[in-house]
């Protein structure tokens, strides 16, 4: 059924899509067509137990979707299947939404003893001082495996970075050993930017480090929410820890790690205390030293960092 969901029908650019415009009645009459008589009830009840729901639209977007938009899907969705069929891994990355640290009310609930709900502080907002946690996540779309290295600084390129460089010596070198490749999916915005000089310088040294050449796909902007990793991961998480208060980073990697699905996603988590500072400005020297190859489609969503030095 599943198969029968055309990935580029609304911009979707990895199977399964979470909607689809088909109707029940179409997606029965193809499947019947295929020697799988059923109903339209059923496939109905198909969809709701492969998380897919009906829904109307929502007033969320502003401005006017990007020209080339379906085209930059189809891109990453041709990328994604030319990687996975030779064998190197695809990460979908991104940062989840920023923690606060301590006794404060966490969305959702819980079962507990009547009457007895957990007491936490009256108020959520808090001031600089109090902790944060910054939880960047490494999806491995082809073996549903979850990395998040949980930060306590500050979300920067270095710190997105030096998570994924946590997850290659972890655990990626391992499951994919002789790989010299590896591809990556990210938003536009936020710690991976297309369009942030220390994202790529910092993916330079990587390359350079493991010898791997790193190839990276943006989303266009504002579609941030059909990054893998985003319902993937990041939902899992949630639903894992929801209504239990933060009250330090202990707690928060034994949530984390701790989240499982029915479908097999394992999860890892760290904690990562080092210092990533603010403000740090990449010069057009450093640029200039960058072995970067810009693809022909929209170099500046799509390029390929190799390594500079080749004495592996």
């Amino acid at each position: 059924m599943e198969r029968l969901i055309d990935p580029d029908t609304r911009g979707d650019p990895e199977t399964p899509l979470r909607w689809t415009c088909k109707s029940t009645r179409t997606l029965a009459a193809q499947l019947t067509r295929q020697k799988h008589p059923i109903s339209h009830m059923k496939v109905a009840q198909l969809l709701h137990m492969e998380g897919y729901s009906l829904q109307g639209n929502r007033k969320m977007e502003e401005g006017v979707d990007h020209p080339d938009r379906d085209a930059q899907f189809r891109h990453i969705n041709a990328q994604v299947k030319r990687t996975l069929a030779s064998g190197a891994p695809v990460i979908s990355v991104d940062t989840k939404k920023k923690e606060l640290v301590g006794n404060y009310a966490n969305a959702g609930q819980q079962w507990l003893p009547e009457k007895k709900p957990v007491k936490v502080q009256g108020h959520d907002f808090p001031g600089p001082a109090v902790p944060r946690a910054y939880p960047y996540g490494i999806y491995d779309i082809d073996r549903n495996r979850g990395f998040v290295n949980v930060g306590t600084d500050h979300d920067t390129a270095a710190f997105a970075v030096a998570s994924i460089r946590g997850w290659w010596r972890h655990e990626g070198r391992r499951l994919y050993p002789g790989v010299n490749a590896t591809l990556i999916t990210a938003d536009a915005g936020g710690s991976n930017g297309s369009r942030l000089r220390l994202w790529k310088l910092e993916l330079q040294i990587l390359a350079d480090e493991t010898g791997l050449s790193i190839t990276v796909c943006h989303f266009p902007p504002g579609t941030s929410k059909w990054n893998k990793i985003e319902h993937r991961l990041f939902s899992f998480i949630s639903s894992n820890w929801r209504g239990e208060p933060l009250r330090d980073y202990e707690t928060i990697v034994k949530l984390i790690s701790r989240t499982a699905t029915a479908k097999g996603l394992n999860v890892t988590c760290r904690l990562d205390r080092r210092k990533y500072p603010t403000g740090r400005k990449v010069t057009d020297q450093e640029m200039k030293s960058l072995n970067l190859e810009r693809h022909k489609f929209h170099g500046d969503w799509n390029y390929t960092i190799r390594p500079r030095v080749k004495t592996y």
